[in-house]
């Protein structure tokens, strides 16, 4: 790619940053969570409108595909925006708050109004892209498995052949405007643990006739917390987290089971591998040990957000052209986070990259985290991030 191919494209965006604002401040006040977002996907197409793409609607969710056929033949990149919000009640006193009782806590909002940013800028140089861009704006991201439903319906393929790079942008706290990113992994996997412990009933005055399930839970919820810590490598690390626990509902009653929950974030396949035999083992052998039984389920969810190498450093030298050295960062570490990016990543070559969009006069090191319904994201960074999206995809197909 030469470099007069991205030259100006950061000026271009900022011209568009008012529409931007202005589209992500309204999907700000209308969000949707899960796989099927009608409203947010009539405002993406309605966005789109004019700008000569092909558009195709999701059939198993409401996402939406769209590409741009460049002057000349040549290969072809995708770029990716998550749409769906979190089922929570916002807390940001803004006054585009959510009117819906669900909140785009999770920067969602953001990645649809720059991925749209992204559509304008390369459709206003359709005569310099030699190939095609495919815009994928996905819904289900937050555990709804919408990367996986926009796969098995073609969005890899959808410019009749394969992309070659596929690049998404994720904001997060930190200084307004810094992009980092890393090659190998970025972010971890998800997987669930679920455990029931069973024992026998009975009153509460008598345990000694009883078998009781709740000690023998809490023994559990111990030995995962050691399990962790010694028996896997700090440099392949594993963050387990026991986020529910339930036993029964009758003060002076011993129930017959009890159950717990945890998210089991990971870095590694082999580890993957390592805890499905592992839990079960840990969880039942305690259980044997007080004379209980024990269910256990350990589902993967999400893989590991893995950054093609050459990607990755291409995605760091791009965008270090565009906007400069000290607004790009290489990542030192992978985040325990998830992102079901991690899907498209597994099938083709690519980066993912985060931009600190924390709003001025608010220290990012305190800034509300996402998914927090105090979280606030400055949208001043949405004209640089469309720019990003849009410089990213002419590493491939610009001339």
């Amino acid at each position: 790619m030469a470099i007069e191919t991205i030259e100006g494209i950061d000026d271009e965006a900022r011209r568009l940053l008012p529409g931007l604002v202005d589209l992500r401040r309204r999907l700000h006040e209308r969000p949707e969570p899960g796989l099927f977002l009608p409203g947010t996907q009539a405002a993406i197409v309605a966005a789109l409108d004019g700008l000569g793409l092909e558009v195709e609607l999701g059939e198993g969710c409401t996402s939406v595909v769209a590409v741009l056929r460049g002057a000349r033949p040549g290969p072809s990149v995708l770029l990716r925006a998550d749409m769906d919000a979190l089922a929570l009640t916002e807390e940001t006193g803004l006054p585009y708050a959510s009117r819906t009782g669900a909140m785009h806590a999770c920067g969602h909002d953001l990645h649809v109004a720059a991925l749209v940013g992204a559509a304008r800028l390369l459709s206003a140089r359709r005569d310099s892209v030699a190939g095609s861009v495919v815009f994928m704006f996905q819904p289900g991201e937050e555990a709804g498995g919408g990367a996986p439903v926009m796969i098995a319906e073609g969005v890899l393929s959808a410019a009749g052949t394969r992309v070659e790079a596929a690049y998404g942008i994720h904001v997060m706290p930190g200084k307004r405007g810094v992009f980092a990113t890393r090659p190998g992994p970025l972010m971890a996997g998800a997987n669930v643990l679920r455990a029931t412990v069973h024992g026998r009933g009975g009153h509460g005055s008598r345990p000694h006739q009883a078998v009781d399930p709740v000690p023998v839970l809490a023994e559990v919820v111990l030995a995962l917390q050691s399990y962790v810590t010694r028996r896997f490598d700090v440099v392949d690390p594993v963050v387990l987290t026991v986020t529910e626990l339930s036993a029964g509902d009758v003060l002076n009653v011993i129930p017959e089971s009890a159950a717990l929950a945890a998210t089991v974030r990971t870095l590694s396949d082999g580890s993957v591998h390592r805890l499905t035999a592992d839990l079960p083992r840990l969880v039942q052998g305690i259980a044997a040990a007080h004379g209980c039984t024990a269910e256990v389920e350990f589902e993967p969810v999400y893989p590991v957000t893995v950054n093609d190498a050459s990607a990755a450093e291409r995605a760091l030298s791009v965008l270090s052209s565009v906007f400069g050295a000290g607004r790009v960062v290489r990542a030192a570490e992978p985040m325990m986070a998830s992102e079901d990016f991690s899907f498209v990543l597994r099938e083709v070559p690519g980066a993912f990259v985060f931009l600190g969009s924390t709003p001025p006069g608010t220290d990012p090191e305190r800034a509300e985290m996402n998914h927090s319904p105090r979280a606030v994201f400055d949208d001043a960074v949405l004209g640089d991030q469309a720019a990003a999206l849009a410089a990213l995809a002419l590493a491939h197909v610009g001339g």
